[in-house]
């Protein structure tokens, strides 16, 4: 099997995870970028409000996010997008409280997933001083990008993977687990914990 994934990005808008405001989505397979999409998502009532921190932090404001569709109308052309893939995630903790979080929130079935976090794969793979997402896709070699534009970073999170992978000289995300003794975590189907990678 080939170096195939999805890397996710969320942003926020404030500091409850229901909160999504943004995703990112960027297909990879063999070791390749072949598709990525992202969209404006209008967080649920109780939720909603726009922190000033946050929008600081990544632009999104009320307004933008008016028009767009809730979580619960958005959720299958993300599950769509991902498929049975392994997700990937900078910081995935963050990212998949995201996703289990605005499901809980809004009634909709957890999607299951596992996923491997690409700051620890980060600091198996580069010796620098942090491993931020703008630090460590420059040490993969990755172009400059808009730092908390959702699809920039995902595409910027499957940069360090596809690096590591050529790295470690692993040839599916599993190998490329399994050569820096990385679990794979879990979602969905209640399974929210950590799986030993195959």
């Amino acid at each position: 099997m080939p170096l195939d994934f999805t890397a996710i990005d969320f942003e926020t808008a404030n500091s409850s995870n229901a909160s999504a405001c943004a995703v990112g989505l960027v297909r990879v397979r063999a070791g390749r970028v072949v598709a990525r999409t992202g969209w404006l998502i209008r967080p649920p009532a109780g939720h909603d409000a726009f922190f000033d921190i946050n929008v600081g932090i990544h632009g999104i404001r009320p307004a933008d996010v008016a028009r767009a569709a809730t979580w619960t109308r958005q959720l299958p052309a993300l599950t769509a997008f991902a498929g049975t893939d392994v997700l990937v995630a900078h910081n995935a903790g963050f990212d998949m409280a995201v996703l289990r979080s605005s499901c809980d929130a809004t009634g909709a079935e957890v999607p299951e997933y596992r996923y491997l976090c690409s700051v620890k794969v980060s600091r198996k793979t580069y010796d620098i001083p942090s491993h931020r997402l703008p630090l460590a896709a420059a040490a993969a070699g990755h172009r400059e990008f808009a730092h908390h534009d959702a699809t920039e970073d995902a595409e910027a999170c499957a940069a360090i993977i596809i690096d590591a992978a050529r790295r470690a000289q692993a040839t599916t995300i599993g190998e490329l687990a399994a050569a820096h003794a990385l679990p794979f975590g879990t979602i969905g189907a209640g399974r929210n914990r950590a799986a030993v990678a195959a």
